[in-house]
């Protein structure tokens, strides 16, 4: 129940099953080595820096100094010694440096570059990579709701972490005065209006960022489709609020990613044309492409 989700959810588990055998999904440290350090895995963190480096590299006239010299040491740094020697000793301190340098990126980003087109594409990838990935977590953890007479201080700290991977623990318990419990935690992480990392908050931030970027995009002039594609999935979302029970959460998020994955595809399609640019890789071309034309950019 620990691990094995982390991979089913990242879509690695045929993957690593190949690789590492039958029981890897259960091992710890196998799971963790291939979801941190395996470059043949494209959502392993050192895979995900390479190509975050290289799709700034690809941008960098658009790029600020500031933030491209944050993605920059952030590479250089998981390939020093220093960043093994603190993986050995101290887990959590690596994750948490990781956290922390991805997070002043982006601070780096909405604080010292021009609030323009090619930034707006930018937030957008930040929106829909929040929607999916928010998503994914949370679907770590419906497995959880399933699991019968489960002690109520265990229950509670799984929430808890779920909170904290999603950085909303703060934000939770000063929206919400009383018990932790899966409806309430699923509920903020789902439609919280006010809270940057939900899923209704993100998908709304994205709605309109196409609108900004493609003002004709209501009127179904280009970027259309996909401010239709991500409306549709925002309304749908609210007609979920009423009637949401934990026990409905998988299909839920399921919906939300596929969705997801589609309208990234869908940006991308309007804004360079037909194109066989794997869905994860949509925006990050769509923002190489504000830059003045269609680019090679590497996988994230």
């Amino acid at each position: 129940q620990c691990w094995k989700p982390l991979v089913i959810v990242s879509g690695q588990e045929p993957a690593l099953v190949k690789l590492h055998g039958p029981d890897a999904a259960g091992d710890g440290e196998v799971v963790q080595s291939y979801m941190t350090w395996d470059g043949d895995n494209l959502v392993s963190l050192i895979a995900s820096v390479r190509g975050a480096r290289e799709n700034a590299r690809v941008i960098r006239d658009v790029l600020s100094l500031e933030a491209w010299e944050e993605v920059n040491e952030l590479y250089l740094w998981l390939g020093s010694d220093e960043a093994s020697r603190l993986y050995q000793e101290n887990r959590e301190q690596f994750y948490r440096h990781v956290r922390r340098a991805t997070q002043l990126v982006l601070g780096l980003v909405r604080s010292t570059m021009l609030h323009d087109t090619p930034m707006s594409f930018l937030w957008l990838g930040v929106m829909l990579e929040r929607v999916g990935q928010t998503a994914r977590i949370l679907d770590m953890h419906h497995h959880t709701m399933t699991i019968e007479n489960a002690h109520q201080i265990v229950e509670v700290a799984l929430w808890l972490s779920l909170l904290r991977a999603c950085s909303g623990y703060e934000a939770f318990a000063k929206k919400n005065q009383g018990r932790s419990s899966a409806k309430a935690v699923t509920s903020f992480l789902l439609f919280e209006r006010q809270f940057p990392r939900s899923l209704r908050y993100c998908l709304r931030a994205a709605k309109r960022i196409i609108g900004d970027i493609w003002p004709e995009a209501p009127a179904r002039g280009i970027g259309g489709r996909s401010y239709a594609r991500i409306g549709a999935l925002a309304d749908w979302l609210d007609g979920r609020e009423a009637s949401f029970t934990p026990a409905s959460l998988h299909a839920v998020l399921t919906h939300v990613v596929d969705e997801t994955t589609a309208i990234c595809s869908e940006a991308a399609a309007e804004m360079l044309g037909p194109s066989h640019t794997p869905p994860g890789e949509a925006v990050a071309v769509a923002a190489a492409a504000a830059t003045g034309g269609p680019k090679q950019v590497q996988g994230q």
